[in-house]
């Protein structure tokens, strides 16, 4: 066995072995070579998702293409959001949205379904314009937004092939200010939720759960126009809510070293629209995460649930992230079909404990159709989540169509009756 495990080190990998091919004639041999496969990030995923008995195919060692063209950017599977950030910016252009942390690929961001925030913003999946996938026979397959199978092809959890390459939608280059504020109070945010994610571009509802009466944190991120970049004061004061005195980390008493500037001043889109700073750690690195989308419409009722039982959460938790995002039509996106909202937990690296929590966690959440991140730790039973997915059988189809043999198959997928 490899030994490897993957960021938060909550997983020792099955594998046999981990490869690092450094040429396209490399990456080809290994996948003819037969036998189980799965591609493998920047392995911050929290669960078995990227898991095998065989190899594990390591893109960071191939050559880093980013061609920037008129159109948009072709990134190679093996690119970060961090490192194509800069180069877009250089060319005078962006990308309508990042996650929090930079550290992530492009390509298993993508094929999880990861997101930022943001009323009108989609997932980063939906940004995609053409993905191709070396599949397991070692054929180049080049979906664009043409093609009937695009849909499935780009949140494709992994389970089609190795992702070599992604074309991203980009627009011209833009900056962005955040603001941070503490203690806005539950009350006021669930009567209007609708004015407290309309207050920026980018809208974070920070919380422990440890108090019952107010969040922890408000952090909005809004794009300079003309020079503008405040937050609606009259809000901001309906809300409870007062300016933050110094920079905020999420987590209640860390040091905000981490995190990208705030207090309203301008800087570049890709220094202020994820929380974390590419030079540092994210987060507290000794954790676990679990994410939950629900429909727009039922997240005040969500936030409400998930308030009903904070005393058996809290105490497990760094901390939780509300955040907002548009629909797509992915047929694996977590938010395909509806306009979503985010719950997001940071936990404590203790996992029998979190294990569980979720169930009562995932009950709570239950009567809004929540649909789990696909590559954070979640209970419930494969063939549940997947049946929250109308498009889960032409996905299906598409696996089959694309690896016959099953190669890219894994205790994950088969749970999900892939």
């Amino acid at each position: 066995m490899s030994g490897e495990r993957n960021w938060a080190e909550n997983l020792t990998y099955s594998a046999e072995r981990v490869v690092r091919p450094r040429t396209a004639g490399e990456l080809r041999d290994i996948v003819r070579a037969g036998g189980p496969l799965r591609a493998l990030g920047t392995r911050h995923c929290f669960n078995d998702i990227a898991d095998t008995t065989g190899a594990l195919v390591s893109l960071a060692d191939m050559p880093r293409e980013i061609d920037v063209t008129a159109a948009g950017v072709r990134v190679s599977g093996g690119v970060r959001y961090g490192d194509v950030a800069p180069v877009l910016e250089e060319n005078g252009r962006a990308l309508a949205n990042l996650a929090s942390l930079p550290h992530i690929s492009v390509a298993g961001a993508v094929a999880t379904g990861t997101h930022g925030s943001g009323d009108r913003v989609p997932s980063l999946s939906a940004a995609v314009r053409a993905v191709t996938i070396l599949t397991p026979d070692g054929d180049d397959v080049t979906l664009t937004r043409e093609d009937a199978d695009f849909g499935g092809a780009v949140v494709h959890l992994g389970a089609l092939g190795i992702v070599t390459s992604l074309e991203l939608d980009t627009e011209p280059s833009y900056q962005v200010a955040q603001h941070a504020f503490d203690a806005p109070r539950w009350d006021a945010i669930l009567a209007d939720y609708d004015e407290v994610t309309s207050l920026g571009d980018s809208v974070s509802i920070f919380t422990t759960w440890r108090d019952p009466e107010a969040a922890d944190q408000l952090w909005v991120k809004t794009r300079v126009t003309g020079g503008a970049a405040g937050v609606d004061e009259s809000a901001i004061a309906r809300l409870g809510a007062r300016a933050a005195d110094g920079p905020r980390h999420p987590i209640p008493g860390v040091g905000a070293e981490a995190c990208n500037p705030q207090g309203g001043v301008p800087g570049p889109w890709f220094e202020r629209l994820p929380h974390f700073r590419m030079d540092f750690t994210p987060s507290v690195g000794a954790e676990l995460q679990s994410e939950f989308f629900v429909a727009r419409g039922d997240a005040p009722a969500a936030i409400d649930a998930v308030r009903g039982i904070a005393d058996v959460i809290a105490p497990l938790l760094h901390v939780c992230e509300i955040r907002s995002m548009a629909a797509d039509d992915l047929w694996l996106s977590p938010s395909s079909g509806r306009d979503s909202v985010a719950l997001h937990f940071t936990w404590r690296l203790d996992e029998p404990a979190v294990r569980a929590a979720l169930p009562l966690l995932e009950g709570a959440l239950a009567p809004f159709d929540a649909r789990p991140h696909w590559g954070k730790v979640f209970t419930r039973p494969g063939d549940e989540v997947a049946a929250q997915y109308v498009r889960m059988d032409d996905f299906r189809a598409l696996r089959e169509k694309l690896d016959p043999e099953g190669r890219m198959q894994n205790d994950f997928t088969r749970r999900l009756g892939l």
